[in-house]
């Protein structure tokens, strides 16, 4: 398993590139793990301070690929069995993208269909190829959409669109996904890995831990209160100020100066 997920570490990025190309990169089980221990080690590790997720071929990821994972023959399956599956699969990697510490980016190379759309969308910027597609393809084989993708698009799009796009199950094509806001840039295919390299090494010169308390404090502001938003934010702030990046920040205006961020 260990060639179908490749990782590198350049300039504080950590590159995790799904190698899968003749499956358009349906996940495993397998590759699910490492993917979420990636994701972990990013989080605990000061030497990374942004992570790109990618893929090898002309698939991002078609999605969920079953015949990997461990489970239950159908005739022997019980009531609790599928959610436990998803509860231990598909969501525990997209709360692994959401929940890291660092800034995540997806480059999407091509089709990003189901979960694999989701791992995209979980992540923190979304760079596409203009070949890049993404399904909501669930709806196509008789299911409910899974991989909490009934949270992330109607707070990406608003629950009429989302509704749209899990409904019908249609091909939403990169420059179409930019205008929705679903993606932040749309670049040719040669060009994707140095986009998403470009903006990966600009995030991992950045105020690190300012960088984290701000992706905290977005994603969960869509799900709380304006009073809580507003003491997390003053929390975030607090803890954000006992930082070196944030000491050189404000050092670095005073004496009118570039920062020079260390990530702690």
């Amino acid at each position: 398993m260990s060639d179908e997920i490749l990782h590198r570490r350049e300039a504080g990025v950590s590159w995790i590139i799904l190698n899968r190309p003749e499956a358009m990169n349906a996940v495993t089980w397998d590759q699910r793990e490492r993917v979420i221990a990636l994701l972990a080690e990013a989080s605990a590790d000061p030497g990374v301070r942004a992570v790109v997720i990618t893929a090898t071929g002309k698939g991002f990821c078609a999605g969920a690929d079953l015949r990997g994972s461990p489970s239950t023959p159908a005739g022997d399956r019980v009531a609790g069995d599928v959610a436990r599956m998803i509860r231990l699969g598909a969501q525990r990697l997209i709360t692994a993208v959401l929940d890291c510490e660092k800034p995540v980016i997806a480059a999407v190379n091509g089709t990003a269909a189901g979960i694999g759309a989701h791992l995209a969308l979980a992540c923190d910027l979304v760079i596409a190829a203009e070949e890049a597609r993404f399904i909501e393809v669930f709806v196509r084989r008789g299911l409910v959409p899974d991989g909490g993708g009934a949270y992330l698009l109607p707070r990406l799009l608003g629950p009429q669109k989302a509704k749209e796009l899990m409904f019908f199950g249609d091909a939403v094509p990169a420059a179409e996904a930019a205008r929705l806001g679903l993606v932040n840039k749309v670049v040719p295919a040669d060009g994707l890995e140095a986009a998403a390299r470009a903006w990966a090494e600009r995030l991992a010169q950045g105020p690190t831990r300012a960088l984290a308390l701000t992706k905290q404090l977005v994603n969960a502001s869509l799900d709380g209160d304006r009073a809580t938003a507003l003491a997390a934010e003053a929390t975030a702030q607090e803890l954000n100020m006992t930082t070196a990046d944030a000491n050189e920040g404000v050092a670095s205006f005073v004496e009118r100066r570039t920062p020079k961020y260390v990530g702690r």
